[in-house]
């Protein structure tokens, strides 16, 4: 491993003594576009916000992506029948990419195209050799008070960015992976009519994972060190929700000026139930919510792959909508929280074209990553998948040597494989079971708490669909009752939101609470709290319009449990709506089962 003075007495170089050497595939583009990024690149080094320099220095806002490409040989096949009618999906097309843009009709136009690679062949994955060090992540605010490692992190994200825009380990080529694959830009290569995205269903995980293994070992290899790991945001433990000391200095490459600034200090904990609007709630109430949070979105509300995951989507499928796992909607509000509260559009963490900007970015997901590694562990039901479309899903990206490489699902589903592990950390969220209310505590039946038949509160409800401006009360059948444990084990019961009909580039957010007081909702601390709904800013298509229709699912075994409602015939679900940007309209809402 190289010193620290070493490394910066020495520049950056296109190869290194530590991974193989190989020749670039990546050709500069031509015309103004080079020279306009050549102009960009003297404020890229200097500046703590490299992105928005460059944007300041076009009326085109030439920013986020990654290069795709998609040749070679398909699958690997170990059941012909499963082959015969396999549809995995085989990475974006690289002959059609669109421009992206932050909100549909709206005269910003972002390149989140990789440059020309018509006609190049990508390389398969290889795993690191088994001889390489590992690379383990560490809780970014403990990070934060190792100095070396701090100098260290620094010199390789300035070296990052230092690099030339056209260069594909650039930060500037690397911040725009998200906004291809997220924001309406990459299309399915078998299906160029058909959009590609990587949020909202069981692609979630393992893309980012991808992600993250690429970018940590070129930053690994621009200053020399194999071990090289990026930090994890622990901000599932009340000592790591607060954004690390090492992000806030703003003469740091890691600093981003687009972060809200009501979110800096040491004493703002990540709120994952923050409504937008307020900012003083005590710091035990935060970290009691969100531990309450974390563990509904992990352990009760996720005791089924797919309700973790999210829904399967295939070669061949539309794009999927909002909504996803719990494993995604865990993540959510960690990048509304850090996003810029005065941007138009919530820029840098909050907007999927934008969020790879912000070097946090990475941080936060090598923790949403590392919470998939403990899901695993708690037991019952929770493991990968093991169908044979999910396992062969490829995806493109750039590595240290500036190759294009094709990485399938199934070689990302052991993170010791990867030459990657994490530090362990206390779990306090897991003994986080929320409790019910006094009213639900005590109560034997729905009558007895409700006052009056359920028939006669089920005909004054509202009629479906509905558009949701205030909070919302609803009685819902359930098939069945009084389930034996057996049964419980053999499914869950799900309560479904469906029809969820939003415009995708808009702020929308609502809870759902059971059996609970209308006016006066409780929170995630509650059992009566079954869940919430937030949509993240993108772009879901580039068809002229952004709405589209998607679904909430909760897992609300445990919590009809805990409120005692088991043997209820009903349910009644009331729908609490909160600072939004746009309107909301609710389908309906229905119990099903997921085994």
């Amino acid at each position: 491993m190289a010193s620290l003075t070493s490394l910066i007495s020495s520049p950056p170089s296109s190869t290194n003594n530590i991974f193989p050497k190989r020749t670039s595939q990546l050709s500069a583009p031509i015309g103004r576009l080079q020279t306009l990024r050549k102009s960009q690149l003297a404020v890229t080094c200097k500046s703590s916000n490299v992105l928005a320099a460059a944007a300041a220095a076009s009326r085109r806002d030439v920013l986020l992506g990654l290069g795709a490409g998609l040749y070679g040989a398909g699958a690997f096949v170990t059941d012909p029948f499963s082959a015969a009618f396999a549809r995995p999906i085989d990475g974006p097309s690289q002959d059609v990419c669109k421009l992206a843009t932050p909100s549909p009709g709206n005269p910003l136009q972002i390149e989140c195209c990789p440059p020309a690679m018509a006609g190049r062949e990508s390389k398969p994955f290889q795993f690191p050799s088994p001889s390489e060090p590992k690379r383990i992540r560490r809780p970014a605010h403990l990070a934060s008070q190792d100095k070396e490692y701090v100098e260290k992190y620094k010199l390789a994200m300035k070296r990052m960015k230092c690099l030339p825009p056209e260069d594909p380990r650039s930060f500037f080529q690397q911040a725009k992976v998200h906004c291809a694959y997220c924001n309406g830009s990459y299309v399915q290569s078998s299906h160029t009519n058909l959009g590609l995205q990587i949020h909202f269903s069981w692609l979630f995980l393992p893309f980012h994972r991808m992600y993250l293994h690429f970018y940590e070992r070129i930053l690994g290899s621009l200053i020399q060190d194999p071990t090289f790991a990026l930090p994890f945001w622990n901000w599932d433990h009340e000592d790591g929700m607060a954004i690390a000391e090492m992000f806030k200095d703003p003469e740091s490459p890691l600093f981003d000026g687009l972060r809200n600034v009501h979110h800096l200090p040491s004493n703002k904990p990540l709120d994952l139930r923050w409504d937008r609007v307020t900012e003083d709630k005590p710091f035990e109430r935060i970290r009691d919510d969100n531990y309450a949070r974390v563990y509904e979105l992990m352990v009760s509300g996720a005791q089924r792959r797919l309700e973790f995951f999210g829904p399967k989507y295939r070669a061949g499928d539309p794009p999927p909508a909002g909504g996803g796992g719990t494993s995604e909607r865990l993540h959510n509000m960690a990048h509304l929280w850090t996003g810029g509260h005065n941007q138009q559009f919530g820029e840098d963490m909050g907007n999927f074209y934008s969020a790879g900007r912000d070097p946090i970015f990475y941080v936060h997901h090598c923790n949403v990553d590392r919470l998939w590694n403990v899901w695993k562990t708690i037991g019952g039901f929770r493991f990968d998948f093991d169908d044979y479309d999910y396992l062969n899903t490829s995806f493109l990206f750039y590595d240290e040597n500036s190759d294009l490489i094709k990485i399938k699902v199934k070689d990302v589903l052991d993170p010791q494989a990867l030459g990657l592990e994490y530090e362990d950390r206390p779990i306090p969220w897991r003994n986080s079971r929320p409790v019910p209310t006094a009213a639900n505590a005590a109560r034997t039946a729905t009558a007895a708490a409700f006052g009056g038949p359920a028939e006669a509160q089920a005909a004054v409800g509202p009629r479906f669909p509905l558009v949701l401006e205030k909070v919302t009360t609803v009685m819902v059948p359930r098939p069945k009752k009084g389930r034996t444990a057996k049964e419980k084990s053999a499914a869950s019961e799900i309560l479904v939101v469906e029809g969820i009909e939003l415009e995708g580039d808009k702020v929308v957010q609502f809870e759902v609470v059971i059996n609970d007081d209308p006016d006066n909702p409780s929170g995630p601390s509650n059992s009566e709290f079954a869940g919430s709904f937030l949509n993240i800013p993108h772009v879901h298509g580039n068809n002229g319009h952004n709405k589209f229709v998607t679904g909430l699912r909760m897992d609300i075994t445990e919590l009809l449990e805990d409120i005692g409602a088991e043997n209820d015939d009903q349910i009644q679900v009331t729908l609490v709506p909160k600072k939004s940007d746009g309107p909301v309209t609710i389908g309906g809402l229905k119990i099903e089962y997921s085994s």
